[in-house]
């Protein structure tokens, strides 16, 4: 059975960096969009960033977009996130998810079935 395991958050100061990095079990990593989605206290997920399959094509959220930078390491079944310049607003916990099928969106929750057990990142001001 595949499984998702995130690693790398912390508590940072503003201004400073982190890298977020998702370790997936299974021979078919390669096989899927990969996503990172975060959620804030009392906020609801949000989609954060996604890669394409072999990695060619990436995609952000406006909020993120030139701060943070999604990668995928298929030899080693691992997604990162890299994340610079962080904010206080940047502090959630962030997960990995896996995309159902293709041809659907990549910003949408409903299709990634498959989710990590998130990492907490916390941005102090």
């Amino acid at each position: 059975q595949v499984q998702l395991v995130e690693s790398g958050g912390g508590l940072v100061q503003a201004g400073g960096s982190l890298r977020l990095s998702c370790a997936a079990s299974g021979r078919t990593f390669s096989s899927n969009v990969m996503g990172w989605f975060r959620q804030a206290p009392g906020k609801e997920r949000e989609f954060v960033a996604a890669i394409s399959r072999f990695g060619g094509s990436t995609y952000y959220a406006d909020s993120v977009k030139g701060r943070f930078t999604i990668s995928r390491d298929n030899a080693k079944n691992t997604l990162f996130l890299q994340l610079n310049s962080l904010k206080p607003e940047d502090t959630a916990v962030y997960y990995c998810a896996r995309q159902a099928q293709r041809g659907t969106d990549y910003y949408t929750l409903s299709n990634y079935d498959l989710w990590g057990q998130g990492t907490q990142v916390t941005v102090s001001s």
